[in-house]
């Protein structure tokens, strides 16, 4: 994940960050601009002052919802306890119907409330922003596109970060208005450089197989309302030291990016679902520098050592407001830590499925809470390598206080979770229990993590075949 940027290059993605205006693109006539723009949520940076300054006032407010972010939800517990509500009235209505009727469709009635929300629904190609309305957790505020027009790619090609082709994926992002962006056939967009992505937009691979890789992959940076479903991410590479638009009236210059396969930036409001990811240069995965909102669910993970980080730094404050849900995931074959990494925030690890890690599974610093509810936690057979827990870089005495909680989780293999903090205790404000069958209800609710529609995820041996078509693209 990238450092901080200098005021020039945060202004170079969002010109009104910085004090000195906008730096328009000449080559951009008045007649091509979209003016039909959506409401534009305040930078991370002024939400975040204007609260302070308003705490200054209220101190008693500020005490009592400890708030940092502006998107930052006051009572993150309830957000559990409604997660856990959709996934048992999802249970019951999937156990009615296998007792009423003899054959089931498995895509329907999974117990899974987003893939239930939706899936059942045989027309759903027809309502594909229905999506919209099933997200869970923190990140359900997410309104991708919805709304909006729906934009076919049709062109695989990236050959032009600055101007780039009407039909391409690059083109479709950068647009100001809403957009629900779904692809016309099976394809392989091979990126030049960072992929970055404006607010309101919806990436929707659904009914087709598609595939992003390359330079720099998906970066979101300063902007909220944004789902990514259905897409393989892989091989991606760190680029950049060139010019990348990032709106209709804007190019900027970017640095070099760390090749992440999607770099959540000072952005809320954020849902990843169903995508497969591996192999990239730094994290699969990561949200800093005051990110919130965010709900990442129904993932295969494989094949990487830095999985998943969520925080910039231990001294960065306003990230103790990240509230983050993770949620019927498969962390699967190849991977070696930070399933999440977590610096301060809140992050709800609920009915995920690890199956494998080389290191720890669940790491943090800077007294996060992590809760985590109804997971599966498959140790290696390495017995120095059983425990799940990992607190970074803190003596005994500094963590015994932290908020890290076991509930209902399923330990395989010799796995232990190490608690502590209120966890051990009934003061920590429980959600909804967990079905005592919780093994098997991780079955069923990661059953089709990963792309629905083809390989769940980017195995090794499907690798240099998949390389081959992207050298023809």
């Amino acid at each position: 994940m990238r450092r901080a940027h200098s005021c020039k290059e945060l202004r170079d993605v969002k010109p009104d960050w910085c004090k000195g205006g906008y730096d328009t693109d000449p080559s951009v006539s008045e007649g091509n601009r979209i003016t039909t723009h959506p409401p534009r949520m305040p930078p991370a940076a002024t939400a975040i002052l204007l609260f302070y300054l308003i705490a200054s006032f209220s101190p008693l407010i500020s005490a009592h919802l400890n708030l940092t972010l502006s998107h930052q939800h006051p009572y993150p517990e309830s957000v559990v306890q409604q997660v856990q509500r959709k996934v048992n009235e999802s249970i019951a209505i999937a156990r009615r119907q296998i007792l009423e009727t003899t054959v089931r469709d498995n895509k329907c009635q999974t117990g899974n409330p987003i893939d239930d929300c939706w899936q059942c629904d045989p027309n759903w190609t027809k309502n594909r922003q229905r999506l919209a309305d099933c997200a869970i957790g923190f990140g359900q505020g997410a309104m991708g596109g919805k709304g909006g027009q729906i934009y076919i790619v049709s062109d695989s090609s990236d050959k032009d970060t600055v101007n780039p082709s009407p039909g391409t994926l690059r083109h479709a992002v950068v647009q100001e208005e809403p957009l629900w962006i779904v692809f016309a056939a099976d394809m392989v967009i091979k990126l030049k450089h960072e992929l970055i992505v404006n607010n309101y937009k919806t990436i929707d691979g659904r009914g087709a197989n598609v595939h992003i890789t390359g330079s720099g992959c998906i970066t979101l940076q300063y902007v909220s309302n944004v789902i990514i479903h259905n897409v393989h991410i892989y091989n991606c590479v760190p680029s950049g030291n060139t010019n990348i638009r990032s709106s209709p009236t804007h190019v900027g210059w970017r640095g070099k990016s760390d090749g992440d396969g999607i770099s959540i930036f000072g952005s809320h409001n954020i849902w990843i679902d169903h995508c497969a990811l591996s192999h990239c240069t730094d994290g699969l995965i990561d949200a800093i520098m005051g990110s919130t909102a965010i709900t990442i669910s129904n993932n295969y993970f494989s094949h990487h050592d830095d999985v998943m980080l969520l925080g910039h730094d231990d001294k960065y404050l306003p990230d103790s407001g990240m509230q983050v849900t993770i949620a019927f995931n498969h962390f699967g074959e190849g991977l070696v830590q930070r399933m999440p990494r977590i610096r301060r925030g809140y992050v709800h690890v609920v009915n995920n499925d690890f199956t494998h890690w080389q290191m720890y599974a669940i790491g943090g610093s800077a007294n996060p809470t992590i809760n985590s509810q109804g997971n599966r936690y498959t140790a290696p057979d390495d017995p120095n390598l059983k425990e799940v827990t990992k607190r970074e870089d803190t003596d005994n005495g500094q963590w015994d206080e932290w908020n890290w909680r076991t509930d209902g989780d399923i330990m395989v293999n010799g796995a232990f979770f190490v608690p502590s903090g209120q966890g051990l205790s009934n003061q920590y404000a429980k959600a909804y229990s967990v079905d005592p069958k919780s093994a098997l209800l991780v079955n069923q609710l990661t059953g089709n993590a990963g792309v629905l529609g083809g390989p769940r995820y980017f195995s090794i041996s499907t690798c240099k075949i998949m390389r081959l078509s992207m050298f023809e693209v």
